[in-house]
Parts: structure tokens; sequence; C-alpha cells
């Protein structure tokens, strides 16, 4: 029997597997499970090293199922314009076959166990995924045999990407109507949800009770009040809820209660008129009437002074408003989601919150799940920051060693996301200054974490403890200014980044609170927002 027969035969056994699949939506299992078991058949068909099953969205892959690779693929986001064998994928409209020594890099360089380097020969297929002449996934296929696939006409390849498609398209119309028909998906069948642009990722326990109280409340004008820790990810999940919701297509604005001089804090959310108070020049809309028929973003609401607190309550209650100096109602339709990292019925109860406007705010209370309470979220978000930080260092790829997958399990986040996020990104610049591969391997020595496993952290008055933070502070400072110069990044990089180093210290030396790190660092609380926004620290 030929090679072509060989491989018809396995197509054609395939086919009846993956048709199943495809149209086997009456049993009770995942749409996650229904993508598992597709890459399985792949692989039993190819006898491929590994496979990716990616949804595609706003010009970016997103892997749903993997087989083959490490689990943190799992959180990546592939940009096309950052990877050009996924680009070639999009633009074909058909099967694409890369030659065994394409040039061209792989996305799966380095991701792949046993396979640290660049994929040099290596056979690989990508095929579309279409539904109604749109590209809506793709089908990676990549053996270490260069001949690997050669059994395998482009005709029996269509039959696969077709059937592949039925599945993907079948179970992204089984959400949508899900979602217009008011039930609740509990298993949502991409490791990174994406809502109007709007990010989660994350597939544990914990995500899945969020993902589904936000598709609850998404579409109902309750007042939302959001807590949690800081650097869980709170602003999110409000992009979220407003993403989902009947007002999507209307402005979501921001505000931060905590940045907001008592002097001003008024004006900023009712507006003024002209002349009120000294410097108004002119009429000024405040965020409420930003926020007309869209939804507004109080961010640590437990910050706003007492004096204001009784004022946002009758806005709440009856929707009109006065800017400051004016004696005139205005109606407003506004929804509100308030934010905050405070116990606020212990403010209630010291008396440093309203007990009224605290029940008006938690119509719909949602919780943030800490990201030691996530499980292996933390590999997922670690690949996608990864991933975030290729282009911005000039390589063609960054991994995470098994020992810095441990060493980031093992530890317990104290602040977070964002955390994990800034130690990312700091791990992969001390990598960078360190090698000229272009693919970067993130090794445990890379990061700050190895006397931080726990919540006891050492005493910062102890001397010895000191010293080795000033020692690892001034070799981070040097691989920064490093790293910067010698990629052309230029003095206004170098000192972003010191600046950014700079200030996450501080924030964690003063709890996660803004007002004192602000203090410490001889700055005004609203500069520092302002530019820790700028640094993408906020």
């Amino acid at each position: 029997m030929s090679l072509t027969s060989i491989g018809r035969q396995k197509v054609k056994n395939a086919q009846q597997q993956l048709t199943r699949i495809a149209l086997d939506l009456t049993q009770g299992i995942s749409s996650q499970d229904r993508f598992e078991r597709l890459l399985t058949v792949i692989k039993s068909v190819f006898g491929c090293d590994a496979s990716a099953l990616l949804a595609f969205k706003e010009q970016h892959f997103m892997p749903l199922a993997i087989n083959g690779m490490f689990e943190e693929v799992l959180g990546r986001q592939f940009d096309l314009d950052a990877h050009p064998r996924l680009e070639a994928i999009a633009r074909a409209g058909d099967i694409v076959r890369f030659p065994h020594d394409s040039d061209l890099p792989d996305p799966y360089d380095g991701l792949i166990p046993n396979h640290d380097e660049k994929l040099h020969v290596h056979a690989c297929i990508g095929l579309p995924l279409m539904a109604e002449d749109t590209l809506i996934g793709a089908l990676t296929i990549d053996g270490f045999n260069p001949n690997q696939f050669d059994a395998f006409s482009n005709e029996d390849l269509r039959t696969i990407s077709a059937l592949a498609a039925a599945s993907l398209h079948n179970a992204l119309l089984m959400e949508k109507l899900e979602k217009q028909s008011g039930q609740i998906t509990r298993s949502p069948i991409k490791a990174a949800s994406q809502h109007g642009g709007v990010t989660m990722i994350g597939q544990s326990e914990p995500m899945k009770t969020l993902n589904s109280q936000i598709q609850a409340v998404a579409n109902t004008d309750l007042t939302v009040l959001i807590t949690g820790e800081t650097g869980v990810g709170k602003e999110l999940v409000a992009a979220s809820i407003h993403a989902q919701s009947l007002r999507s297509n209307k402005p979501l604005v921001y505000l931060n209660c905590a940045a907001l001089p008592e002097s001003v804090a008024e004006s900023e959310l009712f507006g003024h008129v002209k002349g009120a108070f000294t410097g108004a020049v002119s009429d000024r809309k405040g965020k409420f009437e930003m926020a007309d028929n869209g939804t507004l973003f109080l961010d640590e609401i437990g910050e706003l002074p007492l004096a204001l607190q009784a004022k946002l309550l009758r806005v709440l209650q009856y929707g009109d408003l006065q800017r400051v100096g004016d004696d005139r109602n205005l109606t407003v339709n506004t929804r509100i989601i308030a934010a905050t990292n405070k116990q606020l019925h212990e403010e209630v109860t010291a008396g440093q919150f309203r007990a009224d406007l605290y029940h008006r705010l938690s119509v719909f209370p949602i919780q943030t799940p800490a990201l030691r309470e996530r499980g292996n979220d933390v590999v997922l978000l670690s690949g996608f920051f990864a991933e975030r930080c290729i282009s911005k260092l000039g390589v063609s790829n960054i991994r995470l060693s098994p020992q810095a997958i441990s060493l980031i399990k093992s530890y317990a986040w104290p602040g977070n996301v964002r955390e994990l996020e800034h130690t990312i990104n700091r791990a992969a610049v001390v990598a960078r200054a360190e090698s000229n591969s272009p693919i970067l391997e993130l090794l445990p020595k890379h990061f700050d974490l190895n006397d931080k496993a726990s919540y006891d952290q050492p005493s910062i008055s102890d001397p010895a403890t000191m010293a080795t933070e000033a020692q690892a502070d001034t070799d981070s400072i040097e691989a920064i200014f490093k790293t910067s110069l010698s990629d052309s990044g230029g003095l206004r990089e170098a000192t972003d980044q010191f600046q950014a180093l700079v200030i996450s210290q501080a924030y964690q030396q003063n709890n996660q609170n803004w007002a004192a790190t602000a203090r410490q660092l001889k700055l005004d609380t609203g500069n520092l927002h302002r530019l820790a926004k700028r640094l993408n620290l906020k």
C-alpha cells in the first residue's frame, strides 16, 4: 500500500471520529473536552509531535487547546504582526505547508518540551478554520520529521480543516445562544475569555465563578461593587461587565477616587459652571455627565471623602445632580460600578463610610479572587505576560523553564496579578541582559522570589535583608540600563524602567497604599497616579 493510500485511510478513519465530535452537541461534555478530543484524534492520525487549536479574533490567535506543548501556551495571545507563520495561515484561506527549512520563525519555538531552541528543521502545516467565509480559528500541526506529513494530500487536509471548523463554530454558536437565552456558561470555551477587547486569562474554578457572575449582571442596570485585594484586576472586571452590557457602545468612564484632591473632587464628579471658583473659566462636564447612558467606574471608592458620599448617594437614588456653582438639576442615566480593596462594612462600623451608600453600592457584590486562589492560572498568566514582552525586548520568543514555573507556583503573590506582570517583565529584562539568544529562557535566578515564598516576609529593618535587597536592586538597575541602552532604547526608556522599578518597590513597602507611596517618594498623589498609569503600573 502506498504512502498516499495509507494517509487517505487514516483521514477516512479520522473523518468518522471528527464528525462525531463536531455534531455531538447533546452530550454533557464541555467544549474544552471536545477540543481536547479533537487534538487527540489529530495526533493519532498524523502522528504529530505538537498541535494546537486556536481561535481568531481582533488580529490575533488565542489557543483553546494544545497537545505536546508547555501549559503556559494556553495563556498566550499570538499577535499576527509578531508571528509571520500565523499571519500566513490567516491570510491564505487554504492549507499552508511550510517548507521544512522555512526561515519564518515558529511561534512555538522554545515552547515544546525537549526542544528548547528554534525548531530549525521540522514539518509544519497550518489549517485555517472558516465559517461562512469568515476566519474563526486555525489548527496547527508540527512534526520533527521533515517528511512526516507527505502522505497526506491537501484534499485530505481540507477535510480535516472543515470538520475542525465545524466543531469550533458549533461551540461558539452554542456559547452565543446560551448567553442570549440568559443561561450561565459554566465551562467557557477559552482560557482567555475576551469581550470587546477586554481579555481575562484563566480557567480555574474561581475564574469560572467570576465569569458567571459577570455574565449574570452585565445586561442589567444593577450597581456592582467589586471587591478584592490590590492587583487582582478589579478594573478589568469592570471593563468586562461594561463590554458585555447593553451599554457597551457608550462610554466607560474611569475615576480613581484615591487620586482626587478633596478640593476638586466634587467638580470632577459633577462638573462646574463658569465662575464657580477661582480657575473655573468655562463650564465643564463631570464624570457622571461624561458617562451618561454609559458606565461610570469609581475605583477605590472607599477613599471618597464623607462629604461627597452624601452627594453621590443622592445621584444614585434620584439620578439627578448639580454642577458646582449651579442651582439647576441635571438628569443622567449612568450605571455605577465601584471597586475597593477595603472591607467597606468595617469602614461603616468605624464611621469612615456611610452605611446607606454602602448598601446602595453593594446591590450586586462581586469578589475578585486572589491569584494564590486560582491554581494553575498563574502559569497561563505567566505565558500571557511573557508573550507581551517579546516585542518590547526585540526577541523571537520567551519561555519559562520548568524550574521557574515551579517557583512561580510556590509563591503566594501578595501583589496578585499586577505583581506577577511586573515580575515577569523584570525577569525578562534581566535574562535579556545576560543572553544574546533570540529565545530567552527565564530561570529561577532571573526572579527575585526566592526569599518570598510565603507571607512571612523578612523585616525590612533587618540589616542582612536590607543589604541583600539593596544588592538585588543594584543588579536590576544595572540590567535595566545595560539592556535599554544596548538595544538602542535610549535614556528615556532606561529612565522609565528605572522609575517603574522604584515606584513598584515603594508601593510594596507601603502595603500597596498609593498615598503612603507618594509621601515616601515626595510626590503629589495625583502626579504619582498619572506617572504609574503611564508606566503601566496600574
